[in-house]
């Protein structure tokens, strides 16, 4: 569906919450839309809505849909919320997906789409610090918030738009960008992909529609600064920044001075404090098998083996990722001390008896590690409660869910 984007006065965004709609809801309310919401849960995101002035319903208040030009959904809303999203097709307005929604909005710009199994976010942050250091001034949605600019959604005055392009269900194809960057291929999202091979062809698809293509970045590796954020997978990240600098005819030194400086996202191995005890709590997004190694590799970057004890409080996200991967999970907590395995985040799924984190913690032990699985949130909590930790302990929630709410009951960090 193609829509004149002049003509919408009033859009409704249903799923405000997410993180990537979020920054969408701030993109209208600043091209002076009227914008409104509902979500099923407070948080992060909801807070900066709120204070920009944009109206928020919870879903536990929601009594109508209200009138607009334009409805806006959530993925995850075709399972948390399908009656609303049926009743915006209903009124026969137009009713679209976070994605095809800003497919529409990137035909009026120079779109640097960064897509990728691993390392979007960050690869996305880091080249929107690289064009604001340019003074290329993008207009930036990022899937966190990024520390420069400490949002998830920057307004630029340029024809350039960077986004972060998802490959679930494809999404990435609603793009045709001006630079297209595949950060890596590995199989992931097997619940609507069919095999590895498919992933494959879509990521060769959304190349072929792009009119600059990074696929290959390897060699701008010797040319990375030393970086503040650790791991061999952020020099990736960083790298791949370095080739969209050089498409848009960056100077190499204004790219490696604004790479030096940056200073990470929301939930990217970020370090959120320290409790009285001086024990040093960290949160990750990593929930695929090869980002868990890669955030512990960079973890010992930083406290070698015998320097510091890492704990890692793990929260699988869906049962469809678990289950396909579920070897490569077993094997992916090589450099922790100690595992503890929250109940699976099911998101988008209905629940699936063949497998559970009860599981996965038999097959960790198998492996050699020290590993524990919980069958709810208070449990972990009540037995993490338990502890002693102190100076030579380091804490790191991990997952695409909830883990880091653990954290947030258990310790008292500044």
């Amino acid at each position: 569906m193609s829509i004149d984007l002049s003509k919408i006065k009033k859009v409704f965004f249903i799923g405000i919450g997410g993180i990537g709609i979020s920054a969408l809801a701030q993109m209208f309310m600043r091209r002076g839309v009227e914008v409104s919401g509902v979500n099923d849960e407070e948080g992060k995101t909801l807070d900066v809505l709120r204070s920009a002035g944009i109206k928020v319903e919870m879903l536990s208040d929601y009594k109508k849909l209200p009138e607009a030009d334009l409805y806006v959904y959530s993925d995850a809303w075709l399972y948390r919320g399908p009656e609303i999203i049926e009743r915006a097709r209903a009124t026969g307005r137009p009713t679209l997906s976070y994605f095809e929604t800003l497919g529409e909005i990137g035909k009026n710009y120079k779109v640097i789409a960064i897509s990728g199994t691993h390392g979007k976010t960050t690869t996305t942050a880091m080249v929107a610090d690289v064009m604001i250091e340019a003074g290329l001034d993008p207009t930036v949605l990022v899937g966190s918030f990024v520390k420069k600019f400490n949002s998830n959604f920057r307004q630029g005055n340029s024809e350039y738009l960077v986004v972060e392009a998802d490959e679930f269900n494809r999404h990435m194809l609603l793009f045709h960008p001006f630079i297209g960057v595949v950060t890596n291929i590995e199989a992931d999202h097997l619940d609507c992909y069919k095999d590895l091979a498919d992933i494959k062809s879509a990521f060769g698809t959304f190349i072929s529609q792009s009119e600059h293509k990074i696929l290959d970045y390897k060699k701008y590796l010797e040319k990375v600064p030393k970086l503040s954020v650790p791991g061999a997978h952020n020099r990736m990240n960083a790298a791949a920044s370095l080739a969209v600098a050089a498409v848009l005819g960056i100077k190499e030194e204004i790219a490696q001075k604004a790479l030096s400086q940056f200073a990470g996202t929301w939930r990217r191995l970020e370090k959120r404090g320290k409790t009285s005890e001086r024990t040093i709590i960290y949160d990750d997004y990593a929930h695929h098998p090869t980002e868990i190694q890669a955030s512990l590799q960079a973890l010992r970057e930083l406290y070698p083996s015998g320097s510091k004890k890492l704990t890692v409080l793990f929260q699988p996200h869906l049962y469809s990722r678990t289950k396909a991967l579920f070897n490569d999970f077993a094997k992916s907590f090589k450099g922790a001390d100690k595992v503890f395995l929250l109940p699976i985040y099911f998101a988008r799924e209905d629940k699936d008896e063949s497998i559970s984190s009860e599981k996965l913690a038999e097959a960790i032990l198998l492996e050699g590690e020290d590993v524990q699985a919980f069958a709810s949130f208070e449990l972990a909590e009540n037995h993490i409660k338990g502890l002693k930790f102190g100076q030579n302990d380091v804490f790191v929630t991990m997952g695409a869910g909830e883990a880091y709410r653990v954290a947030d009951q258990i310790f008292k960090f500044s």
